[in-house]
């Protein structure tokens, strides 16, 4: 497959899509790497902090030089319609940019990028990978959702679609026919009984189950009172923080911690459940497991298999390009440096995406945004190790996607 991709790039832009699970990031960091190893530059970049963290990235507003601009009149009202020069330079000097998570950019956000492309007389490839049948853009209040597909810029860019079919994370033929009807929001009454068989009833002891919550308070509040009832001592492992650069001021400090959802204290206690945040060697981005040991720098974790792993810190860097000479490098801004891993009691659905989970419980009665619930779902590495909370709407009502998104989709 990336032999594919490295020839559609020879010759045009490039958008990578297909259902969770389907290979999409593992395919966008083989081309990565390819292009890094014949010493080519390359932007990774996505629309939220969180997105940007997961590829090792930055955010589009922070490398395009957008400020808090979120269409171009802002960027006009703000006076940041003309880009500086060593904005130009930077995206001048890209082999290659990649978008992740393109199912959260808006029209409006991409004519922004690519009033920055042209204006850098930009000469490389675009990537731009993800679901539109995923979670769609956030807006401001009840402002309508308009997709990057819907700008002009995104024929104008001329992108090339790879479809990637079937699913790393499950090979259940069954339940890998239920998300499909999901993700399109195509229920039928073999849908339906297989969603009525994922309503099991909940245990007693739920340290054992993750909740996956629509709302951040919700799983903010369920962490706590679980955590509260396990013995021992409340341990509270603060993040790192090492500014780079003088110019950083405590708020851009606390701006990237919120946008990488990396919390100033992580509040642990041994005994208590977890689910690591990130891939390893050794574990894998939503895998399980329990503490056993928490040291200043070291945290004992003993997988659901039973093999203890050694866990240590991992950095989120905040980075910009800068011209050096001739060239342009990666330079450090902020790092944050703290342990991979969640309380394994709640998180939301928007913090679940990338990951791979199993023995999760889905509260379907926070559902509120389009393919939410489907994100939610496929998660799953088996039907048997999901439940869904019966939702007191219907179904049909839970499984809904942008009609929008739906229509392109389709037609892809």
């Amino acid at each position: 497959m990336i032999e594919t991709a490295l020839s559609i790039l020879e010759n045009s832009n490039l958008f990578i899509t297909g259902g969770a699970g389907s290979g999409k990031t593992t395919l966008t960091r083989a081309i990565i790497d390819r292009y890094q190893k014949e010493g080519k530059s390359v932007a990774r970049l996505a629309s939220t902090g969180m997105a940007a963290t997961l590829i090792g990235g930055q955010t589009l507003h922070s490398f395009f030089d957008l400020g808090i601009a979120n269409s171009q009149e802002e960027l006009e009202r703000n006076g940041k319609l003309e880009p500086a020069k060593k904005i130009i330079k930077l995206i001048r000097s890209m082999q290659l940019i990649v978008i992740d998570e393109i199912s959260m950019v808006g029209a409006q956000l991409l004519d922004m990028i690519r009033l920055r492309l042209l204006q850098a007389e930009f000469g490389g490839r675009l990537i731009v990978v993800g679901d539109f049948l995923q979670l769609p853009p956030v807006t401001r209040g009840n402002e309508p959702i308009y997709f990057a597909f819907e700008s002009p810029s995104w024929e104008r860019l001329g992108f090339e679609t790879l479809h990637l079919e079937g699913s790393y994370r499950t090979h259940e033929a069954e339940f890998l026919s239920l998300l499909e009807k999901v993700r399109h929001a195509r229920l039928d009454e073999a849908a339906h009984e297989a969603l009525e068989a994922l309503v099991k009833p909940l245990n007693e002891d739920m340290s054992t189950m993750t909740l996956l919550f629509g709302k951040n308070i919700s799983a903010q509040n369920h962490n706590r009172a679980q955590l509260e009832h396990l013995h021992g001592e409340m341990m509270e492992v603060e993040t790192y923080v090492t500014i780079h650069d003088k110019k950083m001021q405590d708020r851009d400090v606390e701006r990237f911690m919120i946008e990488s959802r990396i919390e100033g204290v992580l509040t642990l206690k041994v005994g208590a459940p977890i689910l690591f945040t990130r891939n390893a060697w050794n574990y894998y981005n939503g895998e399980r497991g329990v503490i056993t040991s928490i040291e200043e720098d070291v945290i004992w974790v003993k997988k659901e298999g039973g093999a203890s792993v050694k866990v240590e810190r991992v950095d989120t860097i905040k980075t910009r390009w800068i011209e050096k000479g001739s060239s342009t490098i990666e330079e450090k801004l902020i790092t944050l440096s703290q342990f991979p891993l969640t309380l394994a009691f709640a998180i939301t659905i928007h913090k679940s995406q990338g990951m791979s989970l199993a023995d999760y419980v889905i509260e379907t009665n926070e559902i509120f945004a389009p393919s939410q619930f489907y994100v939610a779902l496929s998660r799953s590495v088996s039907a048997h190790r999901v439940t869904l909370i019966k939702p007191h709407r219907g179904w049909e009502k839970l499984c809904f996607v942008h009609p929008k998104a739906k229509y392109f989709s389709e037609r892809l």
